[in-house]
This record gives C-alpha cells, sequence and structure tokens, in this order.
C-alpha cells in the first residue's frame, strides 16, 4: 500500500471519527455551565446551584443577558427566566430532585441575531435509578429459539481483499455473512494481522445510521483481529451518496419498522446479526479461541450490551453512552433512551399495546440483567441523544464486575482520551491471557 493512499485512508477514516464522535464546534462566544460541585453529583434534597459564564475571545462578557430553563432532562422546564450577569458571570439557583434523576440547566444569548447555548447537568444518587420497561418472562426463550434458527443458517462467508486499505502488517477484507435467512446478508471490513499466529479478536458494532466503513485498522496493528460491520444487509464499501440516499429514502427511520411484532421487528435481525458477525470471528482459522470483545457507542453501546447479554463466547465488552435504554421511561414522566419512542413527538405512533409488549424485548436494560462478563462504560451527563437517566437504568442492572468512566460534561460526543482509554482497557483484557 503506498503511503498516499495510507494518507488518503487516515484521513477519511478520521474524517468519518470525527463525524460519528464529533465534539461541539467552536464559536466565538461561549457558554460556561457547570454545577457547583466538581463531580456534578448529589444527594437527593440537595439543591444544587449552576454557575454560568459567558466569553467572547475567552474574555468575560459584562451585562451579558441569558435566558435559562431548568427542570428534568427530556422533560418541560420547571424554571425558565432571564437574567443579565453584570460581570459575565453568575449564578442560577436551581433547586433539587426528591426522586434519584437528572436535573439540566439550558442556558442561551443571542448576540447578533446568532443564538449560543450551554448546558449543564446534575445528577441526584444516579446509581439508585432503576428501569421502567418491562423484563418478559419468555424474554430467554424467546431469544434463545432465535439464536437456535440461526444456527441452523450456514454462514456463506465470502471476503474480498482490499489492497488499497491493506498495510505492512494487516491485511484487509470486505465481508459479508448469510444472516438470518438466504435472502439477509450483514456486510463488514474484516482486519488481520499478517504475521502467522493465533489472535484475539474484537468486534465493533456501528453508532445509527447508514454509511461506510473503514475498520478498526489501528487495533488491528496492534495484534488483534478486527471486525466492523454495518447493520443493514448492504456493502459498506460504496459511493457515501448511495448512502445518503438511503439514509433519507429507504431507511429513513429504519428502527420504527415493524415495531408491532417482536418476531419482524428490524432491530431482530440486527442484534442476530452481531452474533454470525462473532459466529464469523470465532471459526478464523487465526481467531484464539478464547479471547472475544464487542465494543461500540450510542446505537453501538447499545449493542454491544446486547451482544454479550445473548452471546457467552464474549468475554470483555466496552460500551459508549448505550442507546435504546429504558425507552419507555417517558411514560413514567422521565427521560427514556434513543430513540425516544414514546416522547411527545413520537407518542402518538407508537404508544399502542402492540409495540409495547415487542418493546422489552429488546430493550437494553433487559439485556444488561443477564451480562455475566466485565465491562467498560463511558458517557456524560449533558448526552441529549442517550439521557443519562436511561443509561443508569440501564447500568444499575448489571451485576457483573463493571467500569464507569464518567466525563461529565461531555454530551453524545467523546473526547480523544475516551477513546484511548478504551482501546487501552480493551488491548488489555484481550491480551491478557
Amino acid at each position: 500500500m503506498s503511503k498516499i493512499r495510507q494518507l488518503i485512508l487516515l484521513l477519511l477514516v478520521s474524517l468519518y471519527c470525527l463525524q460519528i464522535n464529533a465534539q461541539p464546534t467552536q464559536t466565538p462566544y461561549e457558554i460556561v455551565v457547570s454545577p457547583d460541585r466538581p463531580d456534578w453529583t448529589y444527594q437527593t434534597g440537595q439543591k444544587v446551584q449552576f454557575n454560568v459564564q459567558v466569553h467572547h475571545y475567552g474574555n468575560l462578557v459584562p451585562n451579558a443577558e441569558i435566558s435559562y430553563e431548568v427542570g428534568p432532562e427530556k422533560m418541560p422546564a420547571t424554571m425558565s427566566e432571564k437574567k443579565v450577569l453584570k460581570n459575565g458571570q453568575g449564578t442560577i439557583d436551581a433547586g433539587t430532585l426528591k426522586k434519584p434523576g437528572f436535573l439540566r440547566c439550558i442556558v442561551t444569548i443571542n448576540i447578533d441575531g446568532k443564538r449560543y447555548r450551554g448546558i449543564a447537568t446534575a445528577g441526584f444518587e444516579p446509581e439508585k435509578i432503576q428501569p421502567t420497561v418491562d423484563n418478559p418472562a419468555d424474554f430467554d426463550t424467546f431469544w434463545d429459539q432465535a439464536r437456535k434458527e440461526l444456527a441452523k443458517v450456514p454462514i456463506d462467508a465470502r471476503m474480498t481483499l482490499l489492497p488499497e486499505r491493506c498495510t505492512e502488517t494487516v491485511n484487509v477484507y470486505h465481508v459479508n455473512l448469510q444472516n438470518t435467512s438466504k435472502d439477509s446478508r450483514i456486510y463488514g471490513i474484516l482486519a488481520i494481522p499478517k504475521k502467522e499466529g493465533k489472535y484475539p479478536a474484537l468486534l465493533r458494532v456501528p453508532g445509527a445510521g447508514v454509511r461506510p466503513y473503514y475498520g478498526q485498522i489501528d487495533m488491528a496493528e496492534k495484534g488483534i483481529i478486527t471486525l466492523e460491520i454495518g447493520i443493514h444487509g448492504i456493502p459498506v464499501t460504496m459511493d457515501a451518496g448511495l448512502y445518503n440516499d438511503l439514509r433519507f429514502g429507504a431507511l429513513s427511520g429504519y428502527w420504527n419498522f415493524d415495531m408491532d411484532s417482536r418476531d419482524r421487528f428490524y432491530y431482530k435481525r440486527v442484534y442476530l446479526g452481531c452474533i454470525r458477525a462473532n459466529d464469523f470471528l470465532t471459526g478464523l482459522p487465526q481467531y484464539d479461541g478464547k479471547n472475544l470483545a464487542v465494543t461500540g457507542g450510542s446505537q453501538g453501546g447499545a449493542l454491544s450490551i446486547i451482544t454479550a447479554g445473548l452471546d457467552t463466547r464474549v468475554k470483555w465488552l466496552g460500551a459508549f453512552y448505550p442507546a435504546l435504554s429504558d425507552v419507555t421511561g417517558y411514560l413514567h414522566g422521565r427521560a427514556g433512551g434513543w430513540p425516544h419512542y414514546f416522547s411527545d413527538s413520537n407518542l402518538d405512533h407508537n404508544n399502542y399495546q402492540q409495540k409495547l409488549k415487542t418493546i422489552p424485548y429488546y430493550d437494553v436494560v433487559n439485556f444488561a440483567r443477564r451480562i455475566k462478563i466485565p465491562g467498560h462504560y463511558m458517557w456524560g451527563f449533558n448526552d441529549e441523544t442517550c439521557p443519562p437517566t436511561s443509561m443508569y437504568a440501564a447500568y444499575n442492572m448489571i451485576t457483573a464486575a463493571k467500569e464507569l468512566s464518567l466525563y461529565q460534561d461531555t454530551g453524545h460526543w467523546t473526547y480523544p482520551e475516551e477513546r484511548d482509554q478504551m482501546n487501552n482497557w480493551l488491548l488489555k483484557m484481550l491480551k491478557k491471557e
């Protein structure tokens, strides 16, 4: 692989990572909001005060007129007012929560017709948050049967070498596997160390959306077989324009497809596809036969927990801000997980008996209950896509060894340090034997 091609591929991967896990863009004006406790965490009944600063090019803005709202995350504000910050900084007395949960403060300022925004979220005994979603009595029977049906379907693996993506030490392939039937395929990018030997394996599962994939070549160069999959049954190496057409066309809102049936729901094929990807990985002659991990963020964070809950071959999992967690929270007066099936804007469409019967078989909470392996989890309190209330509802159900690394000020994005921390943990786990 030429150095020019390597640089181009590295640029594409970097742009992809920025798109999926981008930090907020910098602006001339910045609103910094923070709770008055360094860990952003309080006891129920304990009052929180939010500190606010408005900066322009790093300097405090005198007489800044702000608008602010305070209330439980994703719920209607319980307090909404305006205030002038004489010296560009001030405080907001936000009250408290009487039950475990999260209280969010959103501050905005309008300057020259442009609106700037800052948020901070205080947690109140989040380790005590309990789920709202039902735990079906036949949950295990349903998924046991689904796995048995999948096992009857041949893998029919097809591998195509991608010379332009290979490096001096790693071979890269476009892979497609037969999934739940002869008409259902799953596609991904496989990266295998070239040096002869046996290696641990890592499955990377995707966040929501429709896009191409480039594989986790950096981990393969460190001696890990990696497979990064898509979930939609389409090749993952096509032109970006095609994925845009599908994202806004045939696959728009795919997370809602056939939700009125637990057997036809879109995510059934997706969840089983993750198991099928492990079937392939563990069958590779280069696999060491014992060390398998799964990782991902958002929808991929959900799929990481789900895959580990369904597949006993997985020995470690690393999840960033898992989606699809306690999605019924909205029906109980609090935030529910992405894709917010029962929020005000979706309630009329989804609040039906058949859909409510389907959801518990797919909610991350019920897979979290069944986790038996060590896991590393990461998220922030300011996540507005995957509310921390929903993520804690799942996390608190995990009885296996677990570690939560909080980056409180993050929303639905990660610092580079978080990615490094997760990759280092996965490498340590996968290579410790």
